[in-house]
């Protein structure tokens, strides 16, 4: 993936210049007037105003109940999952140097999928805080099969795609059947994982998912961002990430851990909410340019934002009917990516 950067270029690129501090500051304030319109709207509506009295403080009983209980926690979860799964996506694209690439599209969110449906399975007796344990298990098992079937005298890009396709498919189907097959499982468990595999963010509680995902959050995030100025030298090519003396081998499996962490943490709560962590990167790279210091945050705060509207749209467009926001990412999702595979292939 040729991204403009230069040797010297890579070194100083995770510095953030003034153009992606004021892009951040302007996300920053969509993601809060975001944020505001999402915990007012839905079946009852709250003014924005009522909105920010509540969580002030100052709102009345019932619309602080429904905000801080109900809509609140949900607002929260959309904000994490989203920028969690647009990094990973961002550090992905960056290891291998492929537009194509991301933790849905390759298989790794699928792999956190069927961790977390054993989970829900077979496991659900024990506290819902192992539950990303066992979601990041499942992508790391993914990316394990997907490395080893791709690898033919190394790695290329196209093939690791192609093959990381074809894997997610594969999980996909596994996973539908161990769902159909546990017939001794009660019917809401079973309907849980189905919507699980939908990717929804439906009934979110400030206990069961906004505290168990939140230490991910705040261990995984700045790790990814502390290592931008990896991904820059690593996005010029081995040869020359070795000759400015990075440690490419070290770095790539480092930067692939956090990557395959953040998506299999959030999936853990979220589900497999697809293309967000392939979009958010290319919609980073126009506003920001190449360097991954100012890719990763614009990422992050896009991410965010793409999910808080596309549950938004899942809570509202079909009042009384919630529609998990996974529908909504991959109705957007899947003609970019197509748009992306024509777009390569002129290129």
């Amino acid at each position: 993936m040729n991204n403009g950067l230069t040797p010297q270029g890579a070194k100083r690129a995770f510095r953030i210049g003034n153009r992606t501090l004021s892009m951040i500051v302007l996300l920053l304030i969509a993601n809060a007037v975001v944020m505001i319109l999402c915990t007012g709207l839905g079946s009852t509506m709250i003014s924005p105003v009522n909105v920010v009295k509540a969580l002030l403080g100052h709102g009345d009983a019932a619309a602080s109940m429904i905000i801080l209980k109900l809509r609140l926690p949900r607002v929260v979860i959309a904000i994490m999952i989203g920028s969690m799964l647009a990094v990973s996506g961002a550090v992905l694209q960056g290891i291998v140097r492929n537009p194509l690439t991301s933790p849905d599209v390759i298989g790794i969110t699928g792999g956190a999928a069927l961790g977390t449906v054993v989970f829900i399975l077979y496991f659900s007796h024990l506290s819902i805080q192992f539950m990303p344990v066992s979601s990041i298990i499942g992508a790391f098992g993914a990316a394990l099969l997907i490395y080893l079937f791709a690898y033919r005298h190394g790695i290329t890009p196209l093939r690791l795609v192609l093959i990381g396709i074809g894997m997610a498919t594969a999980i996909t189907a596994v996973t539908y059947m161990l769902i159909l097959s546990a017939q001794f499982t009660p019917t809401a468990v079973a309907v849980k994982a189905f919507t699980f595999m939908t990717g929804s963010i439906y009934g979110t509680s400030w206990e069961r998912d906004v505290l168990t995902l939140l230490p991910w959050w705040v261990i995984l995030m700045p790790l990814a961002f502390m290592n931008a100025r990896h991904l820059n030298v690593q996005a010029l090519g081995d040869e020359v990430a070795i000759g400015v003396g990075s440690r490419v081998q070290f770095n790539r499996t480092m930067l692939l851990i956090i990557s395959v962490a953040l998506a299999g943490s959030a999936a853990a709560i979220g589900g497999t909410i697809g293309f967000i962590g392939l979009m958010a990167p290319h919609i980073a790279r126009k506003l920001v340019g190449p360097a991954y210091g100012g890719v990763l945050p614009v990422s992050a705060l896009t991410g965010s934002l793409v999910l808080m509207l596309a549950d938004l749209a899942a809570r509202t467009a079909f009042i009384p009917l919630d529609i998990p926001a996974g529908v909504f990412t991959a109705a957007i999702g899947a003609p970019f990516f197509i748009y992306l595979i024509f777009r390569h292939r002129r290129a």
